[in-house]
């Protein structure tokens, strides 16, 4: 009996966390646009334009496949400035990020 209702507790946690894995809290997203605006501004131009890094601008990334993009938010490129963000984000959270910067650039 203990069992039966320890699992009809855990499941549906299981299932509502795993459902909204891929979105950040509006607190996260709040610091993960901070973070886009300012640390990756720093070298690809706080417009995203370009800089010491490439442009990040929607256009910029058509024809690039998500998981490179990815792959390259989340592990950086040796022999370049572009450091890895594992240690601050989330695969997740640099698909988010990512599907940001394909919809709208830093305007929103």
């Amino acid at each position: 009996m203990k069992k039966s209702l320890l699992l009809m507790l855990i499941i549906p946690a299981i299932f509502a966390s795993t459902s909204m894995a891929g979105e950040p809290s509006q607190d996260r997203k709040i610091t993960l646009r901070n973070m886009l605006k300012h640390d990756c501004g720093a070298c690809h131009g706080l417009t995203l334009k370009g800089g010491l890094g490439p442009a990040l601008l929607p256009e910029a990334l058509a024809g690039k496949p998500d998981d490179f993009l990815i792959s390259t938010i989340i592990n950086g490129r040796p022999g370049t400035a572009m450091p890895p963000w594992q240690p601050f984000i989330s695969h997740d959270e640099a698909a988010w990020l990512l599907g940001i910067l394909r919809k709208y650039g830093n305007d929103k």
